[in-house]
């Protein structure tokens, strides 16, 4: 058994310790907001936070993880309060097919932690999910309408 603590909450999994945290996060404890793409951890549609750092899950073990915290988009809002990352998007209408858009929050509210005011250069520097329908305008928008808000 593995004891991971994912959303502020103790899970205790029966994983082999070289399974992917993704596969454990959807399939053992049944958070599904993270999305799996790629499998190689090039697209980011799997991203989730690992001690405050935007991860893609698809590629660490879950044995890595430890006592680390995880964060997934499930918990990203606090005591019912959207995060502004999420606020933004709905606001601004941001998804189109939306498969790759938990990553994108995922990355984008870490991007806003670490360097809460961006620039244009900044955010297309440090938002390396993919996205196939091409929202990247009003993903960069979103970003710096939460980046206003926060």
């Amino acid at each position: 058994m593995i004891a991971l603590s994912i959303n502020g909450k103790t899970y205790h999994v029966d994983a082999e310790s070289d399974t992917p945290l993704l596969w454990v996060i959807r399939d053992t404890v049944g958070l599904v907001g993270t999305k799996y793409g790629c499998g190689i951890a090039q697209c980011g549609a799997c991203t989730v936070h690992i001690n405050g750092v935007a991860t893609r899950s698809c590629q660490v073990p879950v044995g890595s993880v430890g006592a680390k915290q995880i964060t997934t988009i499930e918990g990203l809002a606090q005591n019912g309060k959207l995060h502004p990352v999420q606020q933004a998007w709905l606001d601004l209408d941001v998804p189109q097919c939306g498969y790759c858009q938990s990553g994108m929050m995922m990355a984008a509210a870490s991007l806003l932690k670490t360097n809460p005011k961006p620039t244009d250069e900044d955010i297309d520097g440090s938002m390396t999910n993919i996205c196939r329908c091409g929202t990247y305008q009003r993903i960069r928008a979103a970003i710096h309408a939460a980046a206003n808000k926060a």
